[in-house]
């Protein structure tokens, strides 16, 4: 074993599991650290109060002295739990969050000094932002930017600094962050969800969107994990052999989680609930050293947040327990990689889940409206879902014989399809009281009864509805929950709108009762996109037959996926729906496909290293012994030295061969990679990185792992799978 190997494997085998004591109820510390409501409560004048929950329910403006008020509150409560500093957290377009921080203390002359934090402070900060993502937005030079306040995400303290959750927009006003378009969203789907709403309740005034999202990720020992170059680089192996015994067993999934694992899992549910996020449930996934948190589901604009959040603090936890927490959706060949499901629904001000039930057949009738206008603007606007989870790293579950495939569908389940079926046939125009009737009983009234005992469930399904919500479980790992939420809850929005319009056309020249019209549009809408509706097996290549059939995309790359986000149809879209204006729509564009480009072109600059630096010398050196070996075995045996050399030869062989597959390969590898950099359409160098460069990753790892296999192990330098996976 290598020295390098065999220190990290001895650093890990003295680990111990940290104990987490606990003395406190969890509901005794669940938002210590968050400037919540119950802060402001004790922390705020009562018009300082009012005026924030006026911003946060209706989005009205804070007055500059009101915000004086907040701001020196707020610094106040920060300083009591021993906070220094503040700043504007906000979520670039890099997939990860951002921070400035400055300390409350100013000097006022004469060698005095205060704590200083005030409304314009707290309302708006001017950050450098010029090494930021920006799309083509603004040149390199104009680098100012602005952060504002986002009072619907409450203030948190995250070690001594107080955060800020903010908005981040360009000088000229475009958004240049994830959570600005997803506000605008929501906004969006609460007016067309709202209007449709008040058919079956005129008290309805408002309508959330809801998010529970479920964070999947790997464990590995920090000191494995800094052992392994790929790993440290890329966030995933880029070669390895599988390991003899993998999740084949299913012996991992829901077992009993390993003392050190839950240690760290403790520790993070702590951290978890003094910032407010409520964290619920824990388990052992799939692969081996895979698990899964799941929190309560919240409003999606502070449960977007919280997750960005989480993933920060899950790295620094993890290094508190000497583990590397992996996020990336495939860190190793042969075993499931990790997902980020979102479970999506709407609500409303009333407390009535609009996907779920009710006992009565005009609740049910509002069910199926906000069910069949979901699955409606899915099959619209599929192949912009698709790019919504699409990113360089997500490609190797979509569409790699892994949950789910690039082929977007819903799946609801048989008996819900039997539901959709009969509605089909609902007559066209006014219906007779006996249409009415069995309508209203045999079919609408039935709907509770069904869903208690639907258990369908469908792991291959991409979006599928699961009782009372839809799970989007095609969203990536390492992903930020806003890009498929910003998506998401447009396409309703706009679905919706349509909807109402045709209702009311309907009521109004057709002189059709409200529910007569609301069936009558919905049987259309059934029939226009049935397409979408799938219950079989997603991995089957009949499917992807099926589906181009059906007419749906199956856009297996992120280069081929992202176009649909700058269609002309889909820019459309957005503006319509006050969501993103053309230059923010095309800028992200640019940002996702050079992101991707520059994510393979890390990639294949590693393995090279990796391969030419690590495995190739290694190989050589083993090679050099059996080289020896065969020589004093000819100089012993003289002629007949073959019948006892027989196997070394073999492998001498095959060790050249590979070393000179790997050498020719990551020659090729990097002579496409030259030519693509030379491109200045950016585009095609996506293109060419995809379907050029990184087609040489498999090729190259194919060889190194048979030298994995063939080269003795106390010479092989990296971490195998076996040690990453199966050590605790």
């Amino acid at each position: 074993m290598s020295t390098l190997r065999f220190q990290a494997l001895k650093e890990t085998l003295s680990r111990k599991a940290i104990h987490i004591e606990e003395s406190e109820r969890r509901s005794a510390i669940f938002g210590e650290n968050v400037f919540d409501q119950n802060a402001m409560l004790q922390c705020l004048t009562k018009d300082a109060y009012n005026s924030v929950m006026d911003a946060i329910e209706n989005g009205s403006k804070i007055d500059r002295k009101i915000a004086d008020q907040i701001s020196s509150s707020m610094k106040d409560w920060a300083l009591s739990k021993g906070v220094t500093h503040y700043t504007h957290w906000f979520q670039p377009l890099t997939g990860v969050t951002a921070e400035k921080h400055d300390a409350f203390f100013e000097t006022v002359g004469n060698g005095r000094a205060i704590e200083k934090f005030g409304g314009g402070q707290l309302v708006q900060q001017e950050p450098d932002a010029s090494s930021f993502p920006n799309g083509g937005i603004r040149n390199t030079f104009e680098a100012r930017g602005y952060t504002a306040w986002d009072p619907t995400s409450p203030a948190f303290i995250y070690g001594s600094t107080l955060c800020i959750p903010t908005v981040f927009v360009s000088y000229t006003g475009e958004a240049l962050d994830y959570k600005t378009p997803l506000l605008r969203a929501l906004q969006a789907v609460d007016g067309a969800a709202t209007a449709v709403a008040k058919y079956f309740d005129k008290n309805v005034k408002k309508v959330n969107a809801s998010l529970g999202w479920e964070q999947e990720y790997f464990l590995i020992d920090s000191a494995l994990a800094a052992s392994r170059p790929d790993i440290v680089m890329t966030g995933r192996t880029l070669l390895g052999h599988s390991p003899a015994k993998g999740q084949q067993l299913d012996d991992h999934y829901f077992g009993s989680i390993p003392v050190r694992a839950l240690s760290f899992m403790r520790d993070l549910e702590i951290e978890c609930m003094r910032l407010g996020i409520p964290v619920k449930t824990r388990h052992n996934e799939v692969a081996p050293n895979q698990f899964e948190l799941a929190p309560i589901y919240e409003e999606t604009n502070l449960a977007v947040d919280h997750n960005s959040l989480l993933m920060d603090v899950m790295g620094k936890v993890g290094a508190r327990h000497s583990f590397k927490v992996l996020l990336h959706e495939k860190p190793f060949a042969g075993i499931n990689g990790s997902g980020k499901h979102n479970n999506w629904s709407l609500s409303t001000n009333t407390g009535v889940n609009l996907l779920g039930p009710g006992k009565t057949p005009m609740s049910n009738l509002q069910f199926l409206t906000f069910f069949i206008n979901t699955i409606k603007a899915i099959y619209e606007n599929e192949e912009l879902m698709r790019a919504g989870i699409a990113s360089a790293s997500n490609d190797h579950r979509l569409g790699a014989n892994e949950a789910p495939p690039a082929i977007i569908s819903v799946f609801i389940g048989e008996q819900l399809s039997a539901v959709l079926k009969e509605l089909e046939g609902v007559t066209d125009g006014k219906l007779s009281p006996q249409e009415k009737t069995d309508l209203k009983l045999n079919v609408v009234g039935k709907i509770p009864e069904i869903l208690l005992d639907n258990t369908d469930r469908n792991r291959t399904s991409p979006f599928a509805f699961t009782g009372n919500k839809f799970e989007y479980r095609a969203v990536g790992s390492t992903a930020n929950c806003a890009n498929p939420m910003t998506i998401l809850n447009t396409i309703v929005a706009k679905q919706l709108k349509e909807f109402k319009v045709e209702v009311d056309t309907l009521i109004e020249e057709k002189d059709l009762k409200k529910d007569e019209a609301i069936f009558n549009v919905l049987r259309e809408y059934i029939k226009q996109s049935k397409n979408i509706l799938f219950e079989g097996n997603g991995y089957g290549k009949e499917w992807e037959k099926e589906a181009e059939k059906r007419g749906l995309s199956n856009n297996k790359t992120t280069p081929d996926a992202l176009k649909a986000k700058v269609s002309e149809k889909s820019i459309a879209l957005f503006k319509e729906m006050g969501v993103m204006n053309t230059v923010e729509a095309q800028a992200r564009y640019e940002i996702e496909i050079e992101e991707y480009v520059m994510r393979i072109q890390i990639e294949g600059r590693v393995l090279g290293d990796i391969a030419r630096n690590h495995v190739i010398p290694t190989a050589i050196r083993y090679q050099n012994i059996l080289i020896n070996n065969v020589t004093g075995l000819k100089d012993l045996y003289g002629k007949e030295y073959k019948k006892f050399a027989e196997e070394q030869l073999e492998i001498i062989e095959s060790i050249s061969k590979h070393i000179s597959k790997i050498n020719n390969n990551v020659t090729k590898m990097i002579n496409e990679r030259k030519k693509a950099n030379k491109l200045e359409d950016l585009e095609q160098k996506a293109q060419d990185y995809c379907y050029k460069v990184k087609p040489f990753f498999e090729e190259i790892r194919y060889s190194c792992d048979k030298l994995e296999l063939l080269v003795e192990d106390e010479l092989w330098p990296l971490t195998k799978y076996r040690e990453l996976l199966f050590v605790r």
